[in-house]
């Protein structure tokens, strides 16, 4: 059970505070509700973009690392379609250093043109090495635009091509942070060997004086409903063929997130597992295979993913994999084996209360959800997941109609031949 205090300032700002005085050290968190799904479809990376911005200086620090390494911290961020989140871990005593450095760069970031030009060559080359020239590194561009028509999850978090950051002019960037890096658009979260009283004297010292911001109310179209397979082909020049079955599900805060969570552990959650036994182990027709879901704020994909053994089609890996989705429908799982992953999950989610970190940032996520008590009661939900839960979503959800289908082919003719 991890409790908790919180506060909003006038501006805006949700504090959340947890006190652990079993640790010599403190998590400050900084989440902002803005990520990839509130860009334009002209201009996508943007919230990436400023992730890297954020860490180039502002009026009264112009290097944002130097002052948290000299008071024994260490800091990082994390972008992705929902949010952006910036974090710093070091010791307790020194919490008004981080404070101080991310109220500097929420009220007054260095728009400089040459920070800017600097961090758009940082992400473009980042793009070309991670999307470009990796091995699969542009999956998710084909998996996210046949999944999603009208929804912005249509594009990945680094964005759709590099020319839309290439292009980012120095208008864009102030327009995207005035709209989104406001008190009043932000979750902040402190956890560790730190009284409430003394936190709360120094959020107000330090971020109630920013003025808080307009922030546009977010309109997302909606989804249609799939009706048909997706197919898609996509040949590379990549070591060996990949196969990836996209399901559209509904989103995190669904009644049936929970076990379609499980679902995919009974799937692929270790060695035990129906995919990794069955195909990887005792038919090795895979070399890896996996299941995950993505666990978007708004409606998601569960995804099997593998690489088949040399000799084994794509066709003859795919029909593998429905043989195995068809058994979970038609037939109920054991109870041993869902209780099982259920026992994996519980572990997970207590394991990440040993560490101030993942409880400041699991405080702020479950804030921006509108539930902050979700951090102490999603075991229960998890829990409370039964049998004919799993089939039924299950049947709902994995069938040919809901599911994108991509062959990632090696390119056959470069292939090198060693002698």
């Amino acid at each position: 059970m991890i409790k908790y205090e919180r506060f909003v300032l006038e501006n805006g700002l949700r504090v959340i505070v947890h006190e652990d005085n079993s640790t010599p050290m403190a998590a400050v968190n900084l989440l902002y509700n803005v990520g990839a799904r509130d860009e334009s479809p002209d201009k996508t990376g943007f919230a990436h973009l400023f992730e890297h911005l954020m860490f180039g200086g502002s009026a009264n620090i112009p290097d944002f690392d130097e002052p948290i390494q000299n008071a024994g911290g260490e800091n990082n961020a994390f972008t992705n379609n929902d949010i952006t989140n910036f974090y710093t871990l070091l010791p307790a005593g020194n919490i008004e250093t981080a404070l101080w450095l991310e109220s500097d760069r929420m009220m007054s970031l260095n728009f400089d043109q040459e920070v800017l030009d600097v961090q758009r060559k940082v992400v473009i080359e980042e793009f070309k090495e991670t999307c470009l020239n990796q091995p699969y590194g542009d999956v998710w561009h084909h998996l996210s635009e046949m999944a999603y028509k009208v929804h912005p999850y249509n594009w990945p978090t680094i964005g759709k091509i590099p020319k839309h950051v290439e292009d980012a002019t120095m208008e864009d960037v102030k327009d995207f942070f005035f709209k989104y890096y406001r008190p009043n658009n932000a979750i902040l979260s402190v956890a560790g060997n730190v009284k409430l009283e003394d936190v709360k004297t120094l959020v107000k010292k330090w971020f109630g004086e920013i003025p808080m911001g307009n922030v546009p109310t977010r309109r997302l179209p909606i989804e249609p409903p799939q009706l048909r397979l997706e197919k898609k082909i996509q040949e590379a020049s990549v070591p060996v063929d990949a196969l990836y079955l996209a399901f559209h599900v509904p989103e995190r805060l669904h009644k049936d997130y929970y076990a379609i969570d499980l679902l995919s552990d009974i799937l692929c959650n270790g060695s035990s597992s129906r995919l990794y036994r069955r195909l990887l182990k005792e038919q090795q027709l895979f070399t890896s295979i996996d299941c995950y879901v993505t666990g978007s704020i708004d409606p998601g994909l569960i995804v099997v993913e593998g690489k088949p053994s040399e000799g084994v089609t794509l066709e003859q890996a795919e029909k593998a994999i429905w043989t195995e989705l068809n058994k979970i429908k038609a037939e109920l799982v054991e109870a041993e084996e869902l209780e099982k992953v259920k026992n994996k999950v519980e572990s997970t989610l207590v394991f990440s209360e040993t560490n101030v970190l993942n409880k400041a940032m699991n405080l702020a996520f479950y804030e921006l959800l509108g539930d902050v008590e979700l951090t102490n009661q999603e075991i229960k939900y998890y829990e409370k997941v039964s049998k004919e839960d799993i089939q039924r979503v299950a049947q709902s959800f994995l069938t040919e109609d809901n599911c994108c289908e991509l062959y990632y082919k090696a390119k056959k003719d470069e292939v090198e031949v060693v002698c």
